[in-house]
């Protein structure tokens, strides 16, 4: 058993965003997290909250404790501002659920 969210992002600074990525992605392992699918969109057809999205992705954990522990991680934050929040302009947590391995 794992834990896994789907995540829409409206991306507004691809180079800002890359950078983001790879300033995470080591404290991400740390938490036995990783990026399973990762899609760029060009058009969404249906949204409950009419946010922009033009990036989909599954990010992937051992189990929601990990995944807590990385959003909350002092490592992780500060990344997140100096990256994410200058380059994301919306976040849609569109599901999180214990997935069957």
């Amino acid at each position: 058993m794992s834990y896994e969210m789907l995540v829409g992002l409206n991306v507004l600074d691809d180079v800002k965003y890359e950078e983001y990525r790879s300033a995470m992605k080591p404290i991400l392992a740390d938490y036995q997290g990783y990026f399973g699918y990762d899609f760029k969109v060009s058009e969404v057809l249906i949204s409950p909250d009419n946010a922009a999205i033009n990036r989909v992705f599954t990010l992937n954990f051992s189990n929601k404790g990990q995944m807590e522990g990385f959003f909350s991680d002092p490592q992780y934050l500060v990344v997140k501002e100096q990256f994410f929040i200058a380059s994301v302009g919306s976040v849609s947590i569109i599901s999180s659920y214990d997935k069957a391995d």
